[in-house]
């Protein structure tokens, strides 16, 4: 038996190298000729010192490095390409990091606890999001006194504008993180808060959204956290689980606009009114366009919930008219999602529409003066195994079986719904189509939903001080190094000599600036005259 598979194996690999690759990766100079290129481009790379004015963060939810190269080569067989070759948007930054995602009680971690780490620069709890580890997952009393702050939250109050653009309920964990403090994360409006969260006066996320930060462009999902219990939803009047949740009767997106008097502020919930948005003319912008999350893109209704790509679009160019910059967070919400349902097909189409959205927010924005990070805030159970043959579908099976003689696909996962043994035999996939939006993968361990991963997650970095991203770092860091950048939060000791006089930073290099020549930032000001000093004496 093990002679006949070493056999079959062996034909496979001859009939691989018939059949795989072109003719010019056969020549040895095609190779060497490209690392040659690469390596110029890395010769010539200068780093960037200017202090960020903007910050755009793109969050995908639960994309690890295994999703990264499984949405790469989807999206080359999508442009109808082997694939493998294929250099996403977020491959061309040049600066690369990996942060370690563990929360402070568990190995590995939720989106809540990433989201406080890499928003708020403090590591927490599972579950709770923009409060410290004192405090502890659904007890009210342990969140006061514990509340800790998010970059948004610095940049808001260093004059900046702040946005907020996801694909999930924008009271989900991580947009939440940005702007609340719950020792629950699923305390999402009044009705999901328990008796004790009452009488402990804790308050919903959604409330939070109003009352703690003010928020320039809110985009995403979760209207029904935001209206009277009971109230019907504009799009879908007859669902009965569409229809507003909360108890106190209010209705915060007329709470909302009220709050706006003086400002031109927009709220819109389908796509031909955010469509008729102008952002010249637009001070706020809040877009909810389902009662809870946005539709997989695969199955979105581009007549009614605009892309990724499109909200990014709209928030960035509402933002980036205050001349003091802007910070925006954009999460890719239901590449997690897609993964938890065991469907790798959704998951990584979400990811390729993030990819999409990176390279809008590249096109909007100066790379001098912008730090674009693409991040993920945990992994999944997912694994990308086989020996399947070049340009083989990424949503395809593997061309050798396995020891019980049936195919496998070469996306699996290592826990989830798709653990499915009937009469002890694996379900035999030959006719099935495995990249069928629906499909669900195969797993090694039955549960009803798949489970988060634990090592360590990619951070891709350009622009401003994008080189502080390079190494292995714990994942609170990234909010650190984000302040750092852009001269915003309590970190602030190296900005005074690029300030001007009325203490707003400003780019001393980009070229499209107006402002004068200044010098660098501190800390390079202080190596120029330690070597002075050297070179004196």
């Amino acid at each position: 038996m093990f002679g006949v598979c070493v056999s079959v194996f062996c034909f496979l690999l001859v009939l691989a190298s018939m059949t795989s690759g072109s003719v010019e990766e056969e020549n040895p100079e095609f190779w060497r000729s490209a690392a040659q290129n690469t390596l110029r481009s890395a010769l010539a790379r200068k780093i960037n010192t200017n202090v960020a004015k903007n910050i755009v963060l793109f969050l995908g939810d639960g994309m690890g490095v295994t999703t990264i190269t499984a949405t790469r080569i989807l999206k080359g067989q999508l442009q109808k390409r082997s694939g493998e070759e294929t250099v996403m948007n977020m491959d061309t930054f040049p600066y690369v990091g990996l942060a370690k995602v563990y929360s402070v009680d568990f190995q590995i971690p939720d989106s809540a606890a990433t989201a406080t780490a890499y928003l708020c620069g403090v590591k927490a709890n599972l579950n709770t999001l923009g409060v410290s580890a004192a405090a502890r997952n659904g007890v009210c009393r342990s969140q006061k006194g514990n509340e800790v702050t998010s970059i948004l939250r610095w940049a808001k109050d260093a004059g900046k504008s702040v946005g907020i653009v996801t694909t999930t309920r924008v009271q989900h964990a991580t947009p939440a993180a940005s702007y609340a403090h719950s020792a629950s994360r699923t305390w999402y409006s009044d009705s999901d808060l328990p008796s004790s969260a009452v009488t402990g006066g804790c308050v919903d996320i959604a409330s939070q959204m109003l009352r703690n930060t003010d928020i320039d462009v809110i985009i995403g999902g979760g209207r029904k956290y935001m209206t009277p219990k009971g109230f019907p939803d504009p799009e879908y009047p007859a669902d009965l689980s569409a229809q507003g949740q909360r108890k106190d009767n209010r209705s915060l997106i007329d709470e909302w606009l009220s709050m706006k008097e003086g400002k031109v502020a927009r709220y819109v919930w389908n796509k031909r009114d955010f469509d008729a948005v102008d952002p010249e003319k637009t001070d706020y912008l809040m877009a909810l366009f389902e009662p809870g999350d946005l539709r997989f893109d695969v199955e979105r209704d581009p007549s009614m919930d605009p892309s990724i790509s499109e909200t990014t679009e709209k928030a960035i160019q509402i933002l980036k008219k205050n001349p003091k910059g802007f910070f925006l967070l954009v999460e890719g919400g239901r590449i997690d999602q897609g993964h938890h349902d065991s469907r790798a097909s959704m998951a990584l189409h979400e990811a390729v529409a993030l990819d999409e959205a990176v390279a809008r927010g590249m096109e909007l924005t100066n790379e001098e003066e912008t730090l674009t990070i693409v991040t993920a805030d945990h992994s999944h159970a997912f694994t990308f195994n086989g020996y399947p043959f070049r340009g083989n579908s990424i949503l395809g099976k593997s061309p050798i079986f396995a020891s019980d003689f049936l195919p496998y696909t070469t996306l699996m996962y290592g826990n989830g719904p798709g653990h499915k043994i009937v009469d002890n035999k694996r379900p035999d996939l030959r006719g099935v189509d495995t990249a069928d939006k629906d499909y669900v993968q195969q797993s090694a361990v039955p549960l009803e939903t798949e489970t988060h991963g634990g090592e360590d997650v990619a951070l891709l970095a350009r622009g401003p001080m994008a080189h502080l991203f390079q190494g292995v770092y714990e994942q609170n860091y990234i909010a650190h190094a984000m302040a750092y950048a852009a001269c915003i939060g309590a970190n602030q000791q190296h900005c005074a000599a690029t300030a001007e006089p009325d203490g707003i930073p400003y780019s001393s290099t980009d070229p499209g600036s107006s402002a004068p020549d200044t010098p660098l930032c501190a800390m390079t000001t202080v190596v120029l005259s330690v070597l002075m000093s050297v070179l004196l004496h």
